[in-house]
């Protein structure tokens, strides 16, 4: 006997009436431009109706649906709206035997031919917290609802389109209380009027209550099909995907694959948004990251580089908002991070500034992306902010970032200095001409090679205008014109080149190539005796614990930076908690140098770790000739789940006639002790003075921007060569519509509706974008 055939028994049987109750309340799922789904729970009941029209006071129409017993012994019911028309609203209630629900409504989406703007909301990871149980009802009330109140219309379903969830929706996706009292009950005043699409989360176990209170789009592999799928609103298409194991297999990377071909020859489509759960890299929580999202990455570079469509990976796990981009690609990282769950706080865990990041934060919040259609699609992405349990914050704007499908046409730099000199190999300082657009340089990526075809690389460097991390931003200052490059040698021929990208991911070519030469080093050859483990462990003494030079893989290391062994300090074969070893350079015959404190010692390796909890550890003790100690300098360290160049500069103490080399490694956690270290070096030498003298930034030839009048009552010209698209917004960033007309060389913007005060007008030319502040009176 099933188990609602038993429950209906019992109801009809037992002489206690129960009165019928939600348990959870009326939400919306899957979404088209001709149908939706509408989902409740309630404690018994055995109808399953939705009333429906166009109007709140006319719901004339009905659709009937399925009940279904749950494994407590309630009743879930599903109705699917049909026959509606695109892009309208509608007001709906439902009916449940003696239970009828207030009236809500929905709006259908649009077709991608119907060129409509959108907006939706993407935040994960709502599991409550013991410490601070209300956040995510925060987030929902104060958070979004508030959000589109104050600056929209206030009624959801005009405002917001959906809600991405990637994943971790309770704390135990087993425990079937959870999902009434933690996520549906906060969550109610929203999804009863927008749909919500989650994907699965490690906390949801993979748990069958999941699949009964979702009705996600049945398009995934057969046998997967609502563990990953894909559904298309407007001109976007979004992707749900499953990272979690078992189901982070070649099949779904197969689908996904299969799903991007086929996006990238339709036409409708211009964004291609996928959320899953794992982050393939995460600042704030390194021992958190997945190799498969990694895959999924490149899946979606490899489409946004054949297709043109930019695209996005949403992700949560880490409790924490982080936000960065590829660097080849239109293609958006975004942690969306944390709706509820405890933060992952600075200093908390194993942590790493990737490249990859811009922006960081410790904090709860939720991100809103605004998606425009027609001739020049974009999409904005925002985060806002709630704080955290120190500082308490209401919407707070702190993130913003505007993507465009077109590409707009950047200056392309001119290399200015080093160019046909000679210049010491510290001294190698590159430098180019400025971006061209005021506050508009986002990017710059340089490389240095002894080839002129770039094939292989002697340095390279890419940094941004700004890098959040561990509450700094550490590019405050930094110039993105020019960049001070190591590792250089000494008496050789170099060529270099640069390009510069905005802060809408447009690159400009690659500059010219230039050449120079470098002279004779101020620093020594590197000191040490077999620095990279090519012979075992010769040179070196061990003084604590266990220390191996491994080969690539053995005993389920990693693999080396560079030739075929690398020291593993603490052990892989064989482990202890700590290891040390040393090796002891001689630097008497410089004993006059050091005396006069000029010389100086340069010192580093290339350090590792399998996942971030283990920490290699590097420092320089000063001796005697008789071997007492005179300094140490502080340890330089990890942890770095992939190789990366530690090093420090310093100066010799007085008297020191011996330094000692030391690298240790710690373990944390698990059985390994995962310390790293390949190509360890220390040189000797003096610091170099670099003559900027003959650095002469060059001016690039841009398109000036003249308005007149402003402050303006009825209109302002604008004045640029070659104009090619004017766009307005407002301080914000928020697009402004405006009635613009313009020709090649003018383009008049028009006040209309427009109030008093001031926007920003950009006008893109053949030669870059630029932009002009506008006062209207």
């Amino acid at each position: 006997m099933n188990k609602l055939f038993s429950l209906l028994i019992f109801l009809s049987t037992t002489s206690i009436v129960l009165a019928q109750t939600f348990i959870v309340e009326p939400y919306l799922q899957d979404a088209t431009p001709h149908s939706i789904t509408v989902m409740w729970e309630t404690n018994s009941g055995t109808e399953s109706v939705v009333n429906w029209g166009e109007t709140a006071t006319d719901l004339s129409n009905s659709a009937t649906g399925t009940i279904s017993a749950t494994d407590a012994g309630s009743v879930m019911h599903k109705v699917e709206i049909t026959g509606l028309e695109r892009f309208t609203p509608y007001f709906y209630s439902i009916q449940s035997n003696n239970l009828n629900s207030e009236v809500q409504r929905f709006k259908t989406p649009p077709f991608a031919s119907d060129n409509e703007d959108f907006r939706f909301v993407a935040m994960s990871d709502m599991q409550q917290s013991g410490n601070d149980p209300y956040v995510y009802d925060e987030i929902i009330h104060d958070g979004v609802l508030d959000y589109i109140s104050e600056n929209f219309s206030g009624v959801s379903s005009e405002d917001l389109a959906l809600v991405l969830i990637p994943g971790d929706l309770v704390v135990t996706g087993t425990n079937y209380s959870q999902w009434e009292d933690q996520f549906f009950t906060p969550s109610t005043d929203l999804f009863g009027e927008v749909p919500v699409y989650p994907v699965l989360g490690n906390h949801e176990n993979n748990t069958s209550y999941y699949f009964q209170y979702f009705k996600l789009p049945e398009n995934g592999s057969p046998g997967y099909e609502e563990h990953w799928w894909w559904k298309d609103y407007g001109n976007v298409r979004f992707i749900g995907l499953d990272s979690n194991t078992p189901f982070d297999i070649t099949l779904q990377l197969t689908w996904l694959e299969g799903v991007l071909d086929d996006v990238a020859v339709a036409d409708s489509i211009d964004f291609v948004f996928a959320q899953l759960h794992h982050p393939h890299k995460s600042e704030l929580w390194t021992p958190g990251e997945s190799d498969f999202t990694g895959e999924v990455i490149t899946l979606l570079e490899n489409f946004t580089e054949e297709s043109g469509k930019p695209s996005v990976h949403f992700f949560g796990h880490t409790h924490g908002y982080s936000r960065g981009q590829s660097r080849d690609h239109k293609h958006l990282w975004i942690n969306v991070a944390t709706a509820g769950g405890a933060i992952d706080y600075w200093g908390e865990w194993p942590q790493f500034d990737y490249e990859e990041f811009q922006v960081s934060t410790d904090d709860w919040g939720f991100v809103v992306v605004d998606v425009e259609a027609g001739d020049n699609p974009s999409f904005s992405v925002k985060r806002f902010s709630r704080g955290d349990n120190y500082v308490d914050l209401d919407n707070e704007l702190t993130d913003q970032i505007t993507v465009t499908l077109n590409e707009y046409l950047i200056n392309t730099p001119t290399p200015s200095y080093p160019v046909d000199i000679t210049v010491a190999p510290e001294c190698v300082i590159l430098s180019a001409s400025n971006f061209g657009t005021e506050g508009m340089h986002g990017e710059s990526h340089w490389q240095v090679s002894e080839s002129m075809d770039f094939g292989e690389l002697t340095a390279e460097v890419y940094e941004r205008f700004e890098n959040i991390y561990f509450d700094e931003d550490t590019q405050a200052g930094e110039s993105l014109t020019d960049e001070h490059v190591s590792g250089i040698e000494a008496n050789s021929t170099y060529f270099w080149r640069v390009r510069y990208r905005d802060k809408e991911l447009n690159w400009s070519d690659w500059s010219e190539p230039a050449e120079f030469n470098t002279g004779e080093s101020s620093f020594s050859d590197n000191l040490l005796v077999n620095p990279g483990s090519e012979d075992e462990l010769t040179g070196w003494v061990i003084d604590e614990g266990i220390c191996e030079s491994v080969t690539d893989g053995e005993c389920d290391g990693t693999s080396p930076f560079e030739g075929a062994r690398y020291f593993a300090v603490g052990g892989l074969c064989n482990e202890s908690t700590v290891g040390r070893m040393h090796q002891l350079i001689d630097v008497s015959m410089h004993s006059d140098s050091i005396d006069l404190g000029s010389m100086m010692i340069n010192f580093g390796a290339m350090m590792s770790d399998w996942s971030g909890d283990d920490v290699p550890e590097m420092k320089l003790i000063f001796l005697t000739q008789g071997g007492i100690t005179i300094d140490e300098t502080e340890y330089i360290d990890g942890p770095f789940v992939n190789w990366t160049e530690v090093s420090n500069t310093v100066n010799i103490p007085a008297l020191t006639r011996q330094i000692k080399c030391e690298l240790k490694g710690t373990r944390n956690a698990g059985t390994d002790n995962d310390s790293y270290f390949d190509n360890v070096y220390i040189q000797v030498g003096y610091e170099a003075e670099c003559n900027t003298d003959d650095i002469n930034v060059i001016e690039p030839e841009f398109a000036k921007i003249n308005a007149y009048p402003t402050p303006a009552i009825d209109s302002t010209t604008l004045t640029a060569n070659g104009i090619l698209e004017v766009r307005l917004t407002n301080l914000n960033g928020k697009k402004i519509d405006t009635e613009i007309t313009y020709t090649n060389k003018s383009a008049t913007i028009h006040r209309g509706l427009l109030s008093q005060g001031v926007y920003c007008a950009t006008i893109i030319t053949r030669t870059g974008n630029f932009t002009s502040k506008i006062i209207f009176e």
